[in-house]
């Protein structure tokens, strides 16, 4: 019979598994590999690591089970382990945005500021949509589209979106999406489009949330 108590042995596991989320580098790539399979130098070139950093932190989080690997000739692609990575990514922020005061104070003065109206919710934009009521508007780069976006959606980069008024149609309502919740691209899109006299929301999180879901994703630039 084993000397270690079989609950402790367990907590030691966990702990484990939270110790790995304890790097704010390591939730910006999870972030990343929330949008689709990446390889270790567009996970650098996306997050402004070194790629043997990148790869390192890449390493412990597949130890700790949070994300797979794949060999293909030169390159190592990585992936979310499954859904219950994006679970523990909102239970870990919710509990940040109850409980401690600087996580409040930057959603205040940096969030709020933007954007303080009630987000549209997945399931009022998938009727709205299915029914042409609104546009639906991805401001990630075109990589990240190209990976999975929404049905209909249009893909207009935050950085370009100044450029590419003409493509909206002001008479009718916009929702942007990004990468998740506390993505700024969607924040800063809604705030320049209201500023030129769009009716503009965000959508309440982003497309790994909605792929979570079960609702439709298309994958590729169409």
């Amino acid at each position: 019979m084993s000397s270690q108590d079989p609950k402790q042995a367990l907590f030691v596991q966990f702990a484990a598994v939270a110790k790995t989320l304890g790097h704010a580098h390591r939730l910006e790539l999870l972030e990343q590999l929330a949008q689709g399979e990446r390889s270790v130098e567009i996970l650098a070139q996306k997050t402004g690591l070194s790629i043997a950093n990148t790869s390192q932190h890449l390493q412990q989080m597949r130890r700790a089970g949070m994300v797979t690997a794949r060999r293909a000739g030169k390159f190592v692609h990585y992936r979310l382990a499954d859904d219950a990575v994006l679970e523990l990514l909102a239970a870990l922020r919710h509990i940040a945005e109850r409980n401690v005061a600087e996580v409040e104070r930057i959603v205040r003065s940096y969030f709020n500021d933007r954007d303080a109206l009630e987000p549209v919710s997945r399931e009022e934009l998938l009727q709205r949509s299915r029914a042409k009521a609104v546009t639906v508007l991805d401001v990630r780069p075109e990589d990240e589209f190209a990976l999975g976006h929404l049905p209909g959606a249009v893909n207009i980069p935050l950085r370009a979106l100044a450029a590419r008024l003409s493509e909206l149609d002001p008479s009718q309502d916009i929702v942007a999406y990004c990468r998740g919740p506390y993505c700024v691209l969607s924040y800063e899109a809604v705030a320049a489009l209201r500023a030129l006299g769009f009716t503009a929301r965000r959508l309440e999180d982003g497309l790994p949330e909605w792929r979570a879901a079960g609702l439709p994703v298309i994958v590729g630039n169409a």
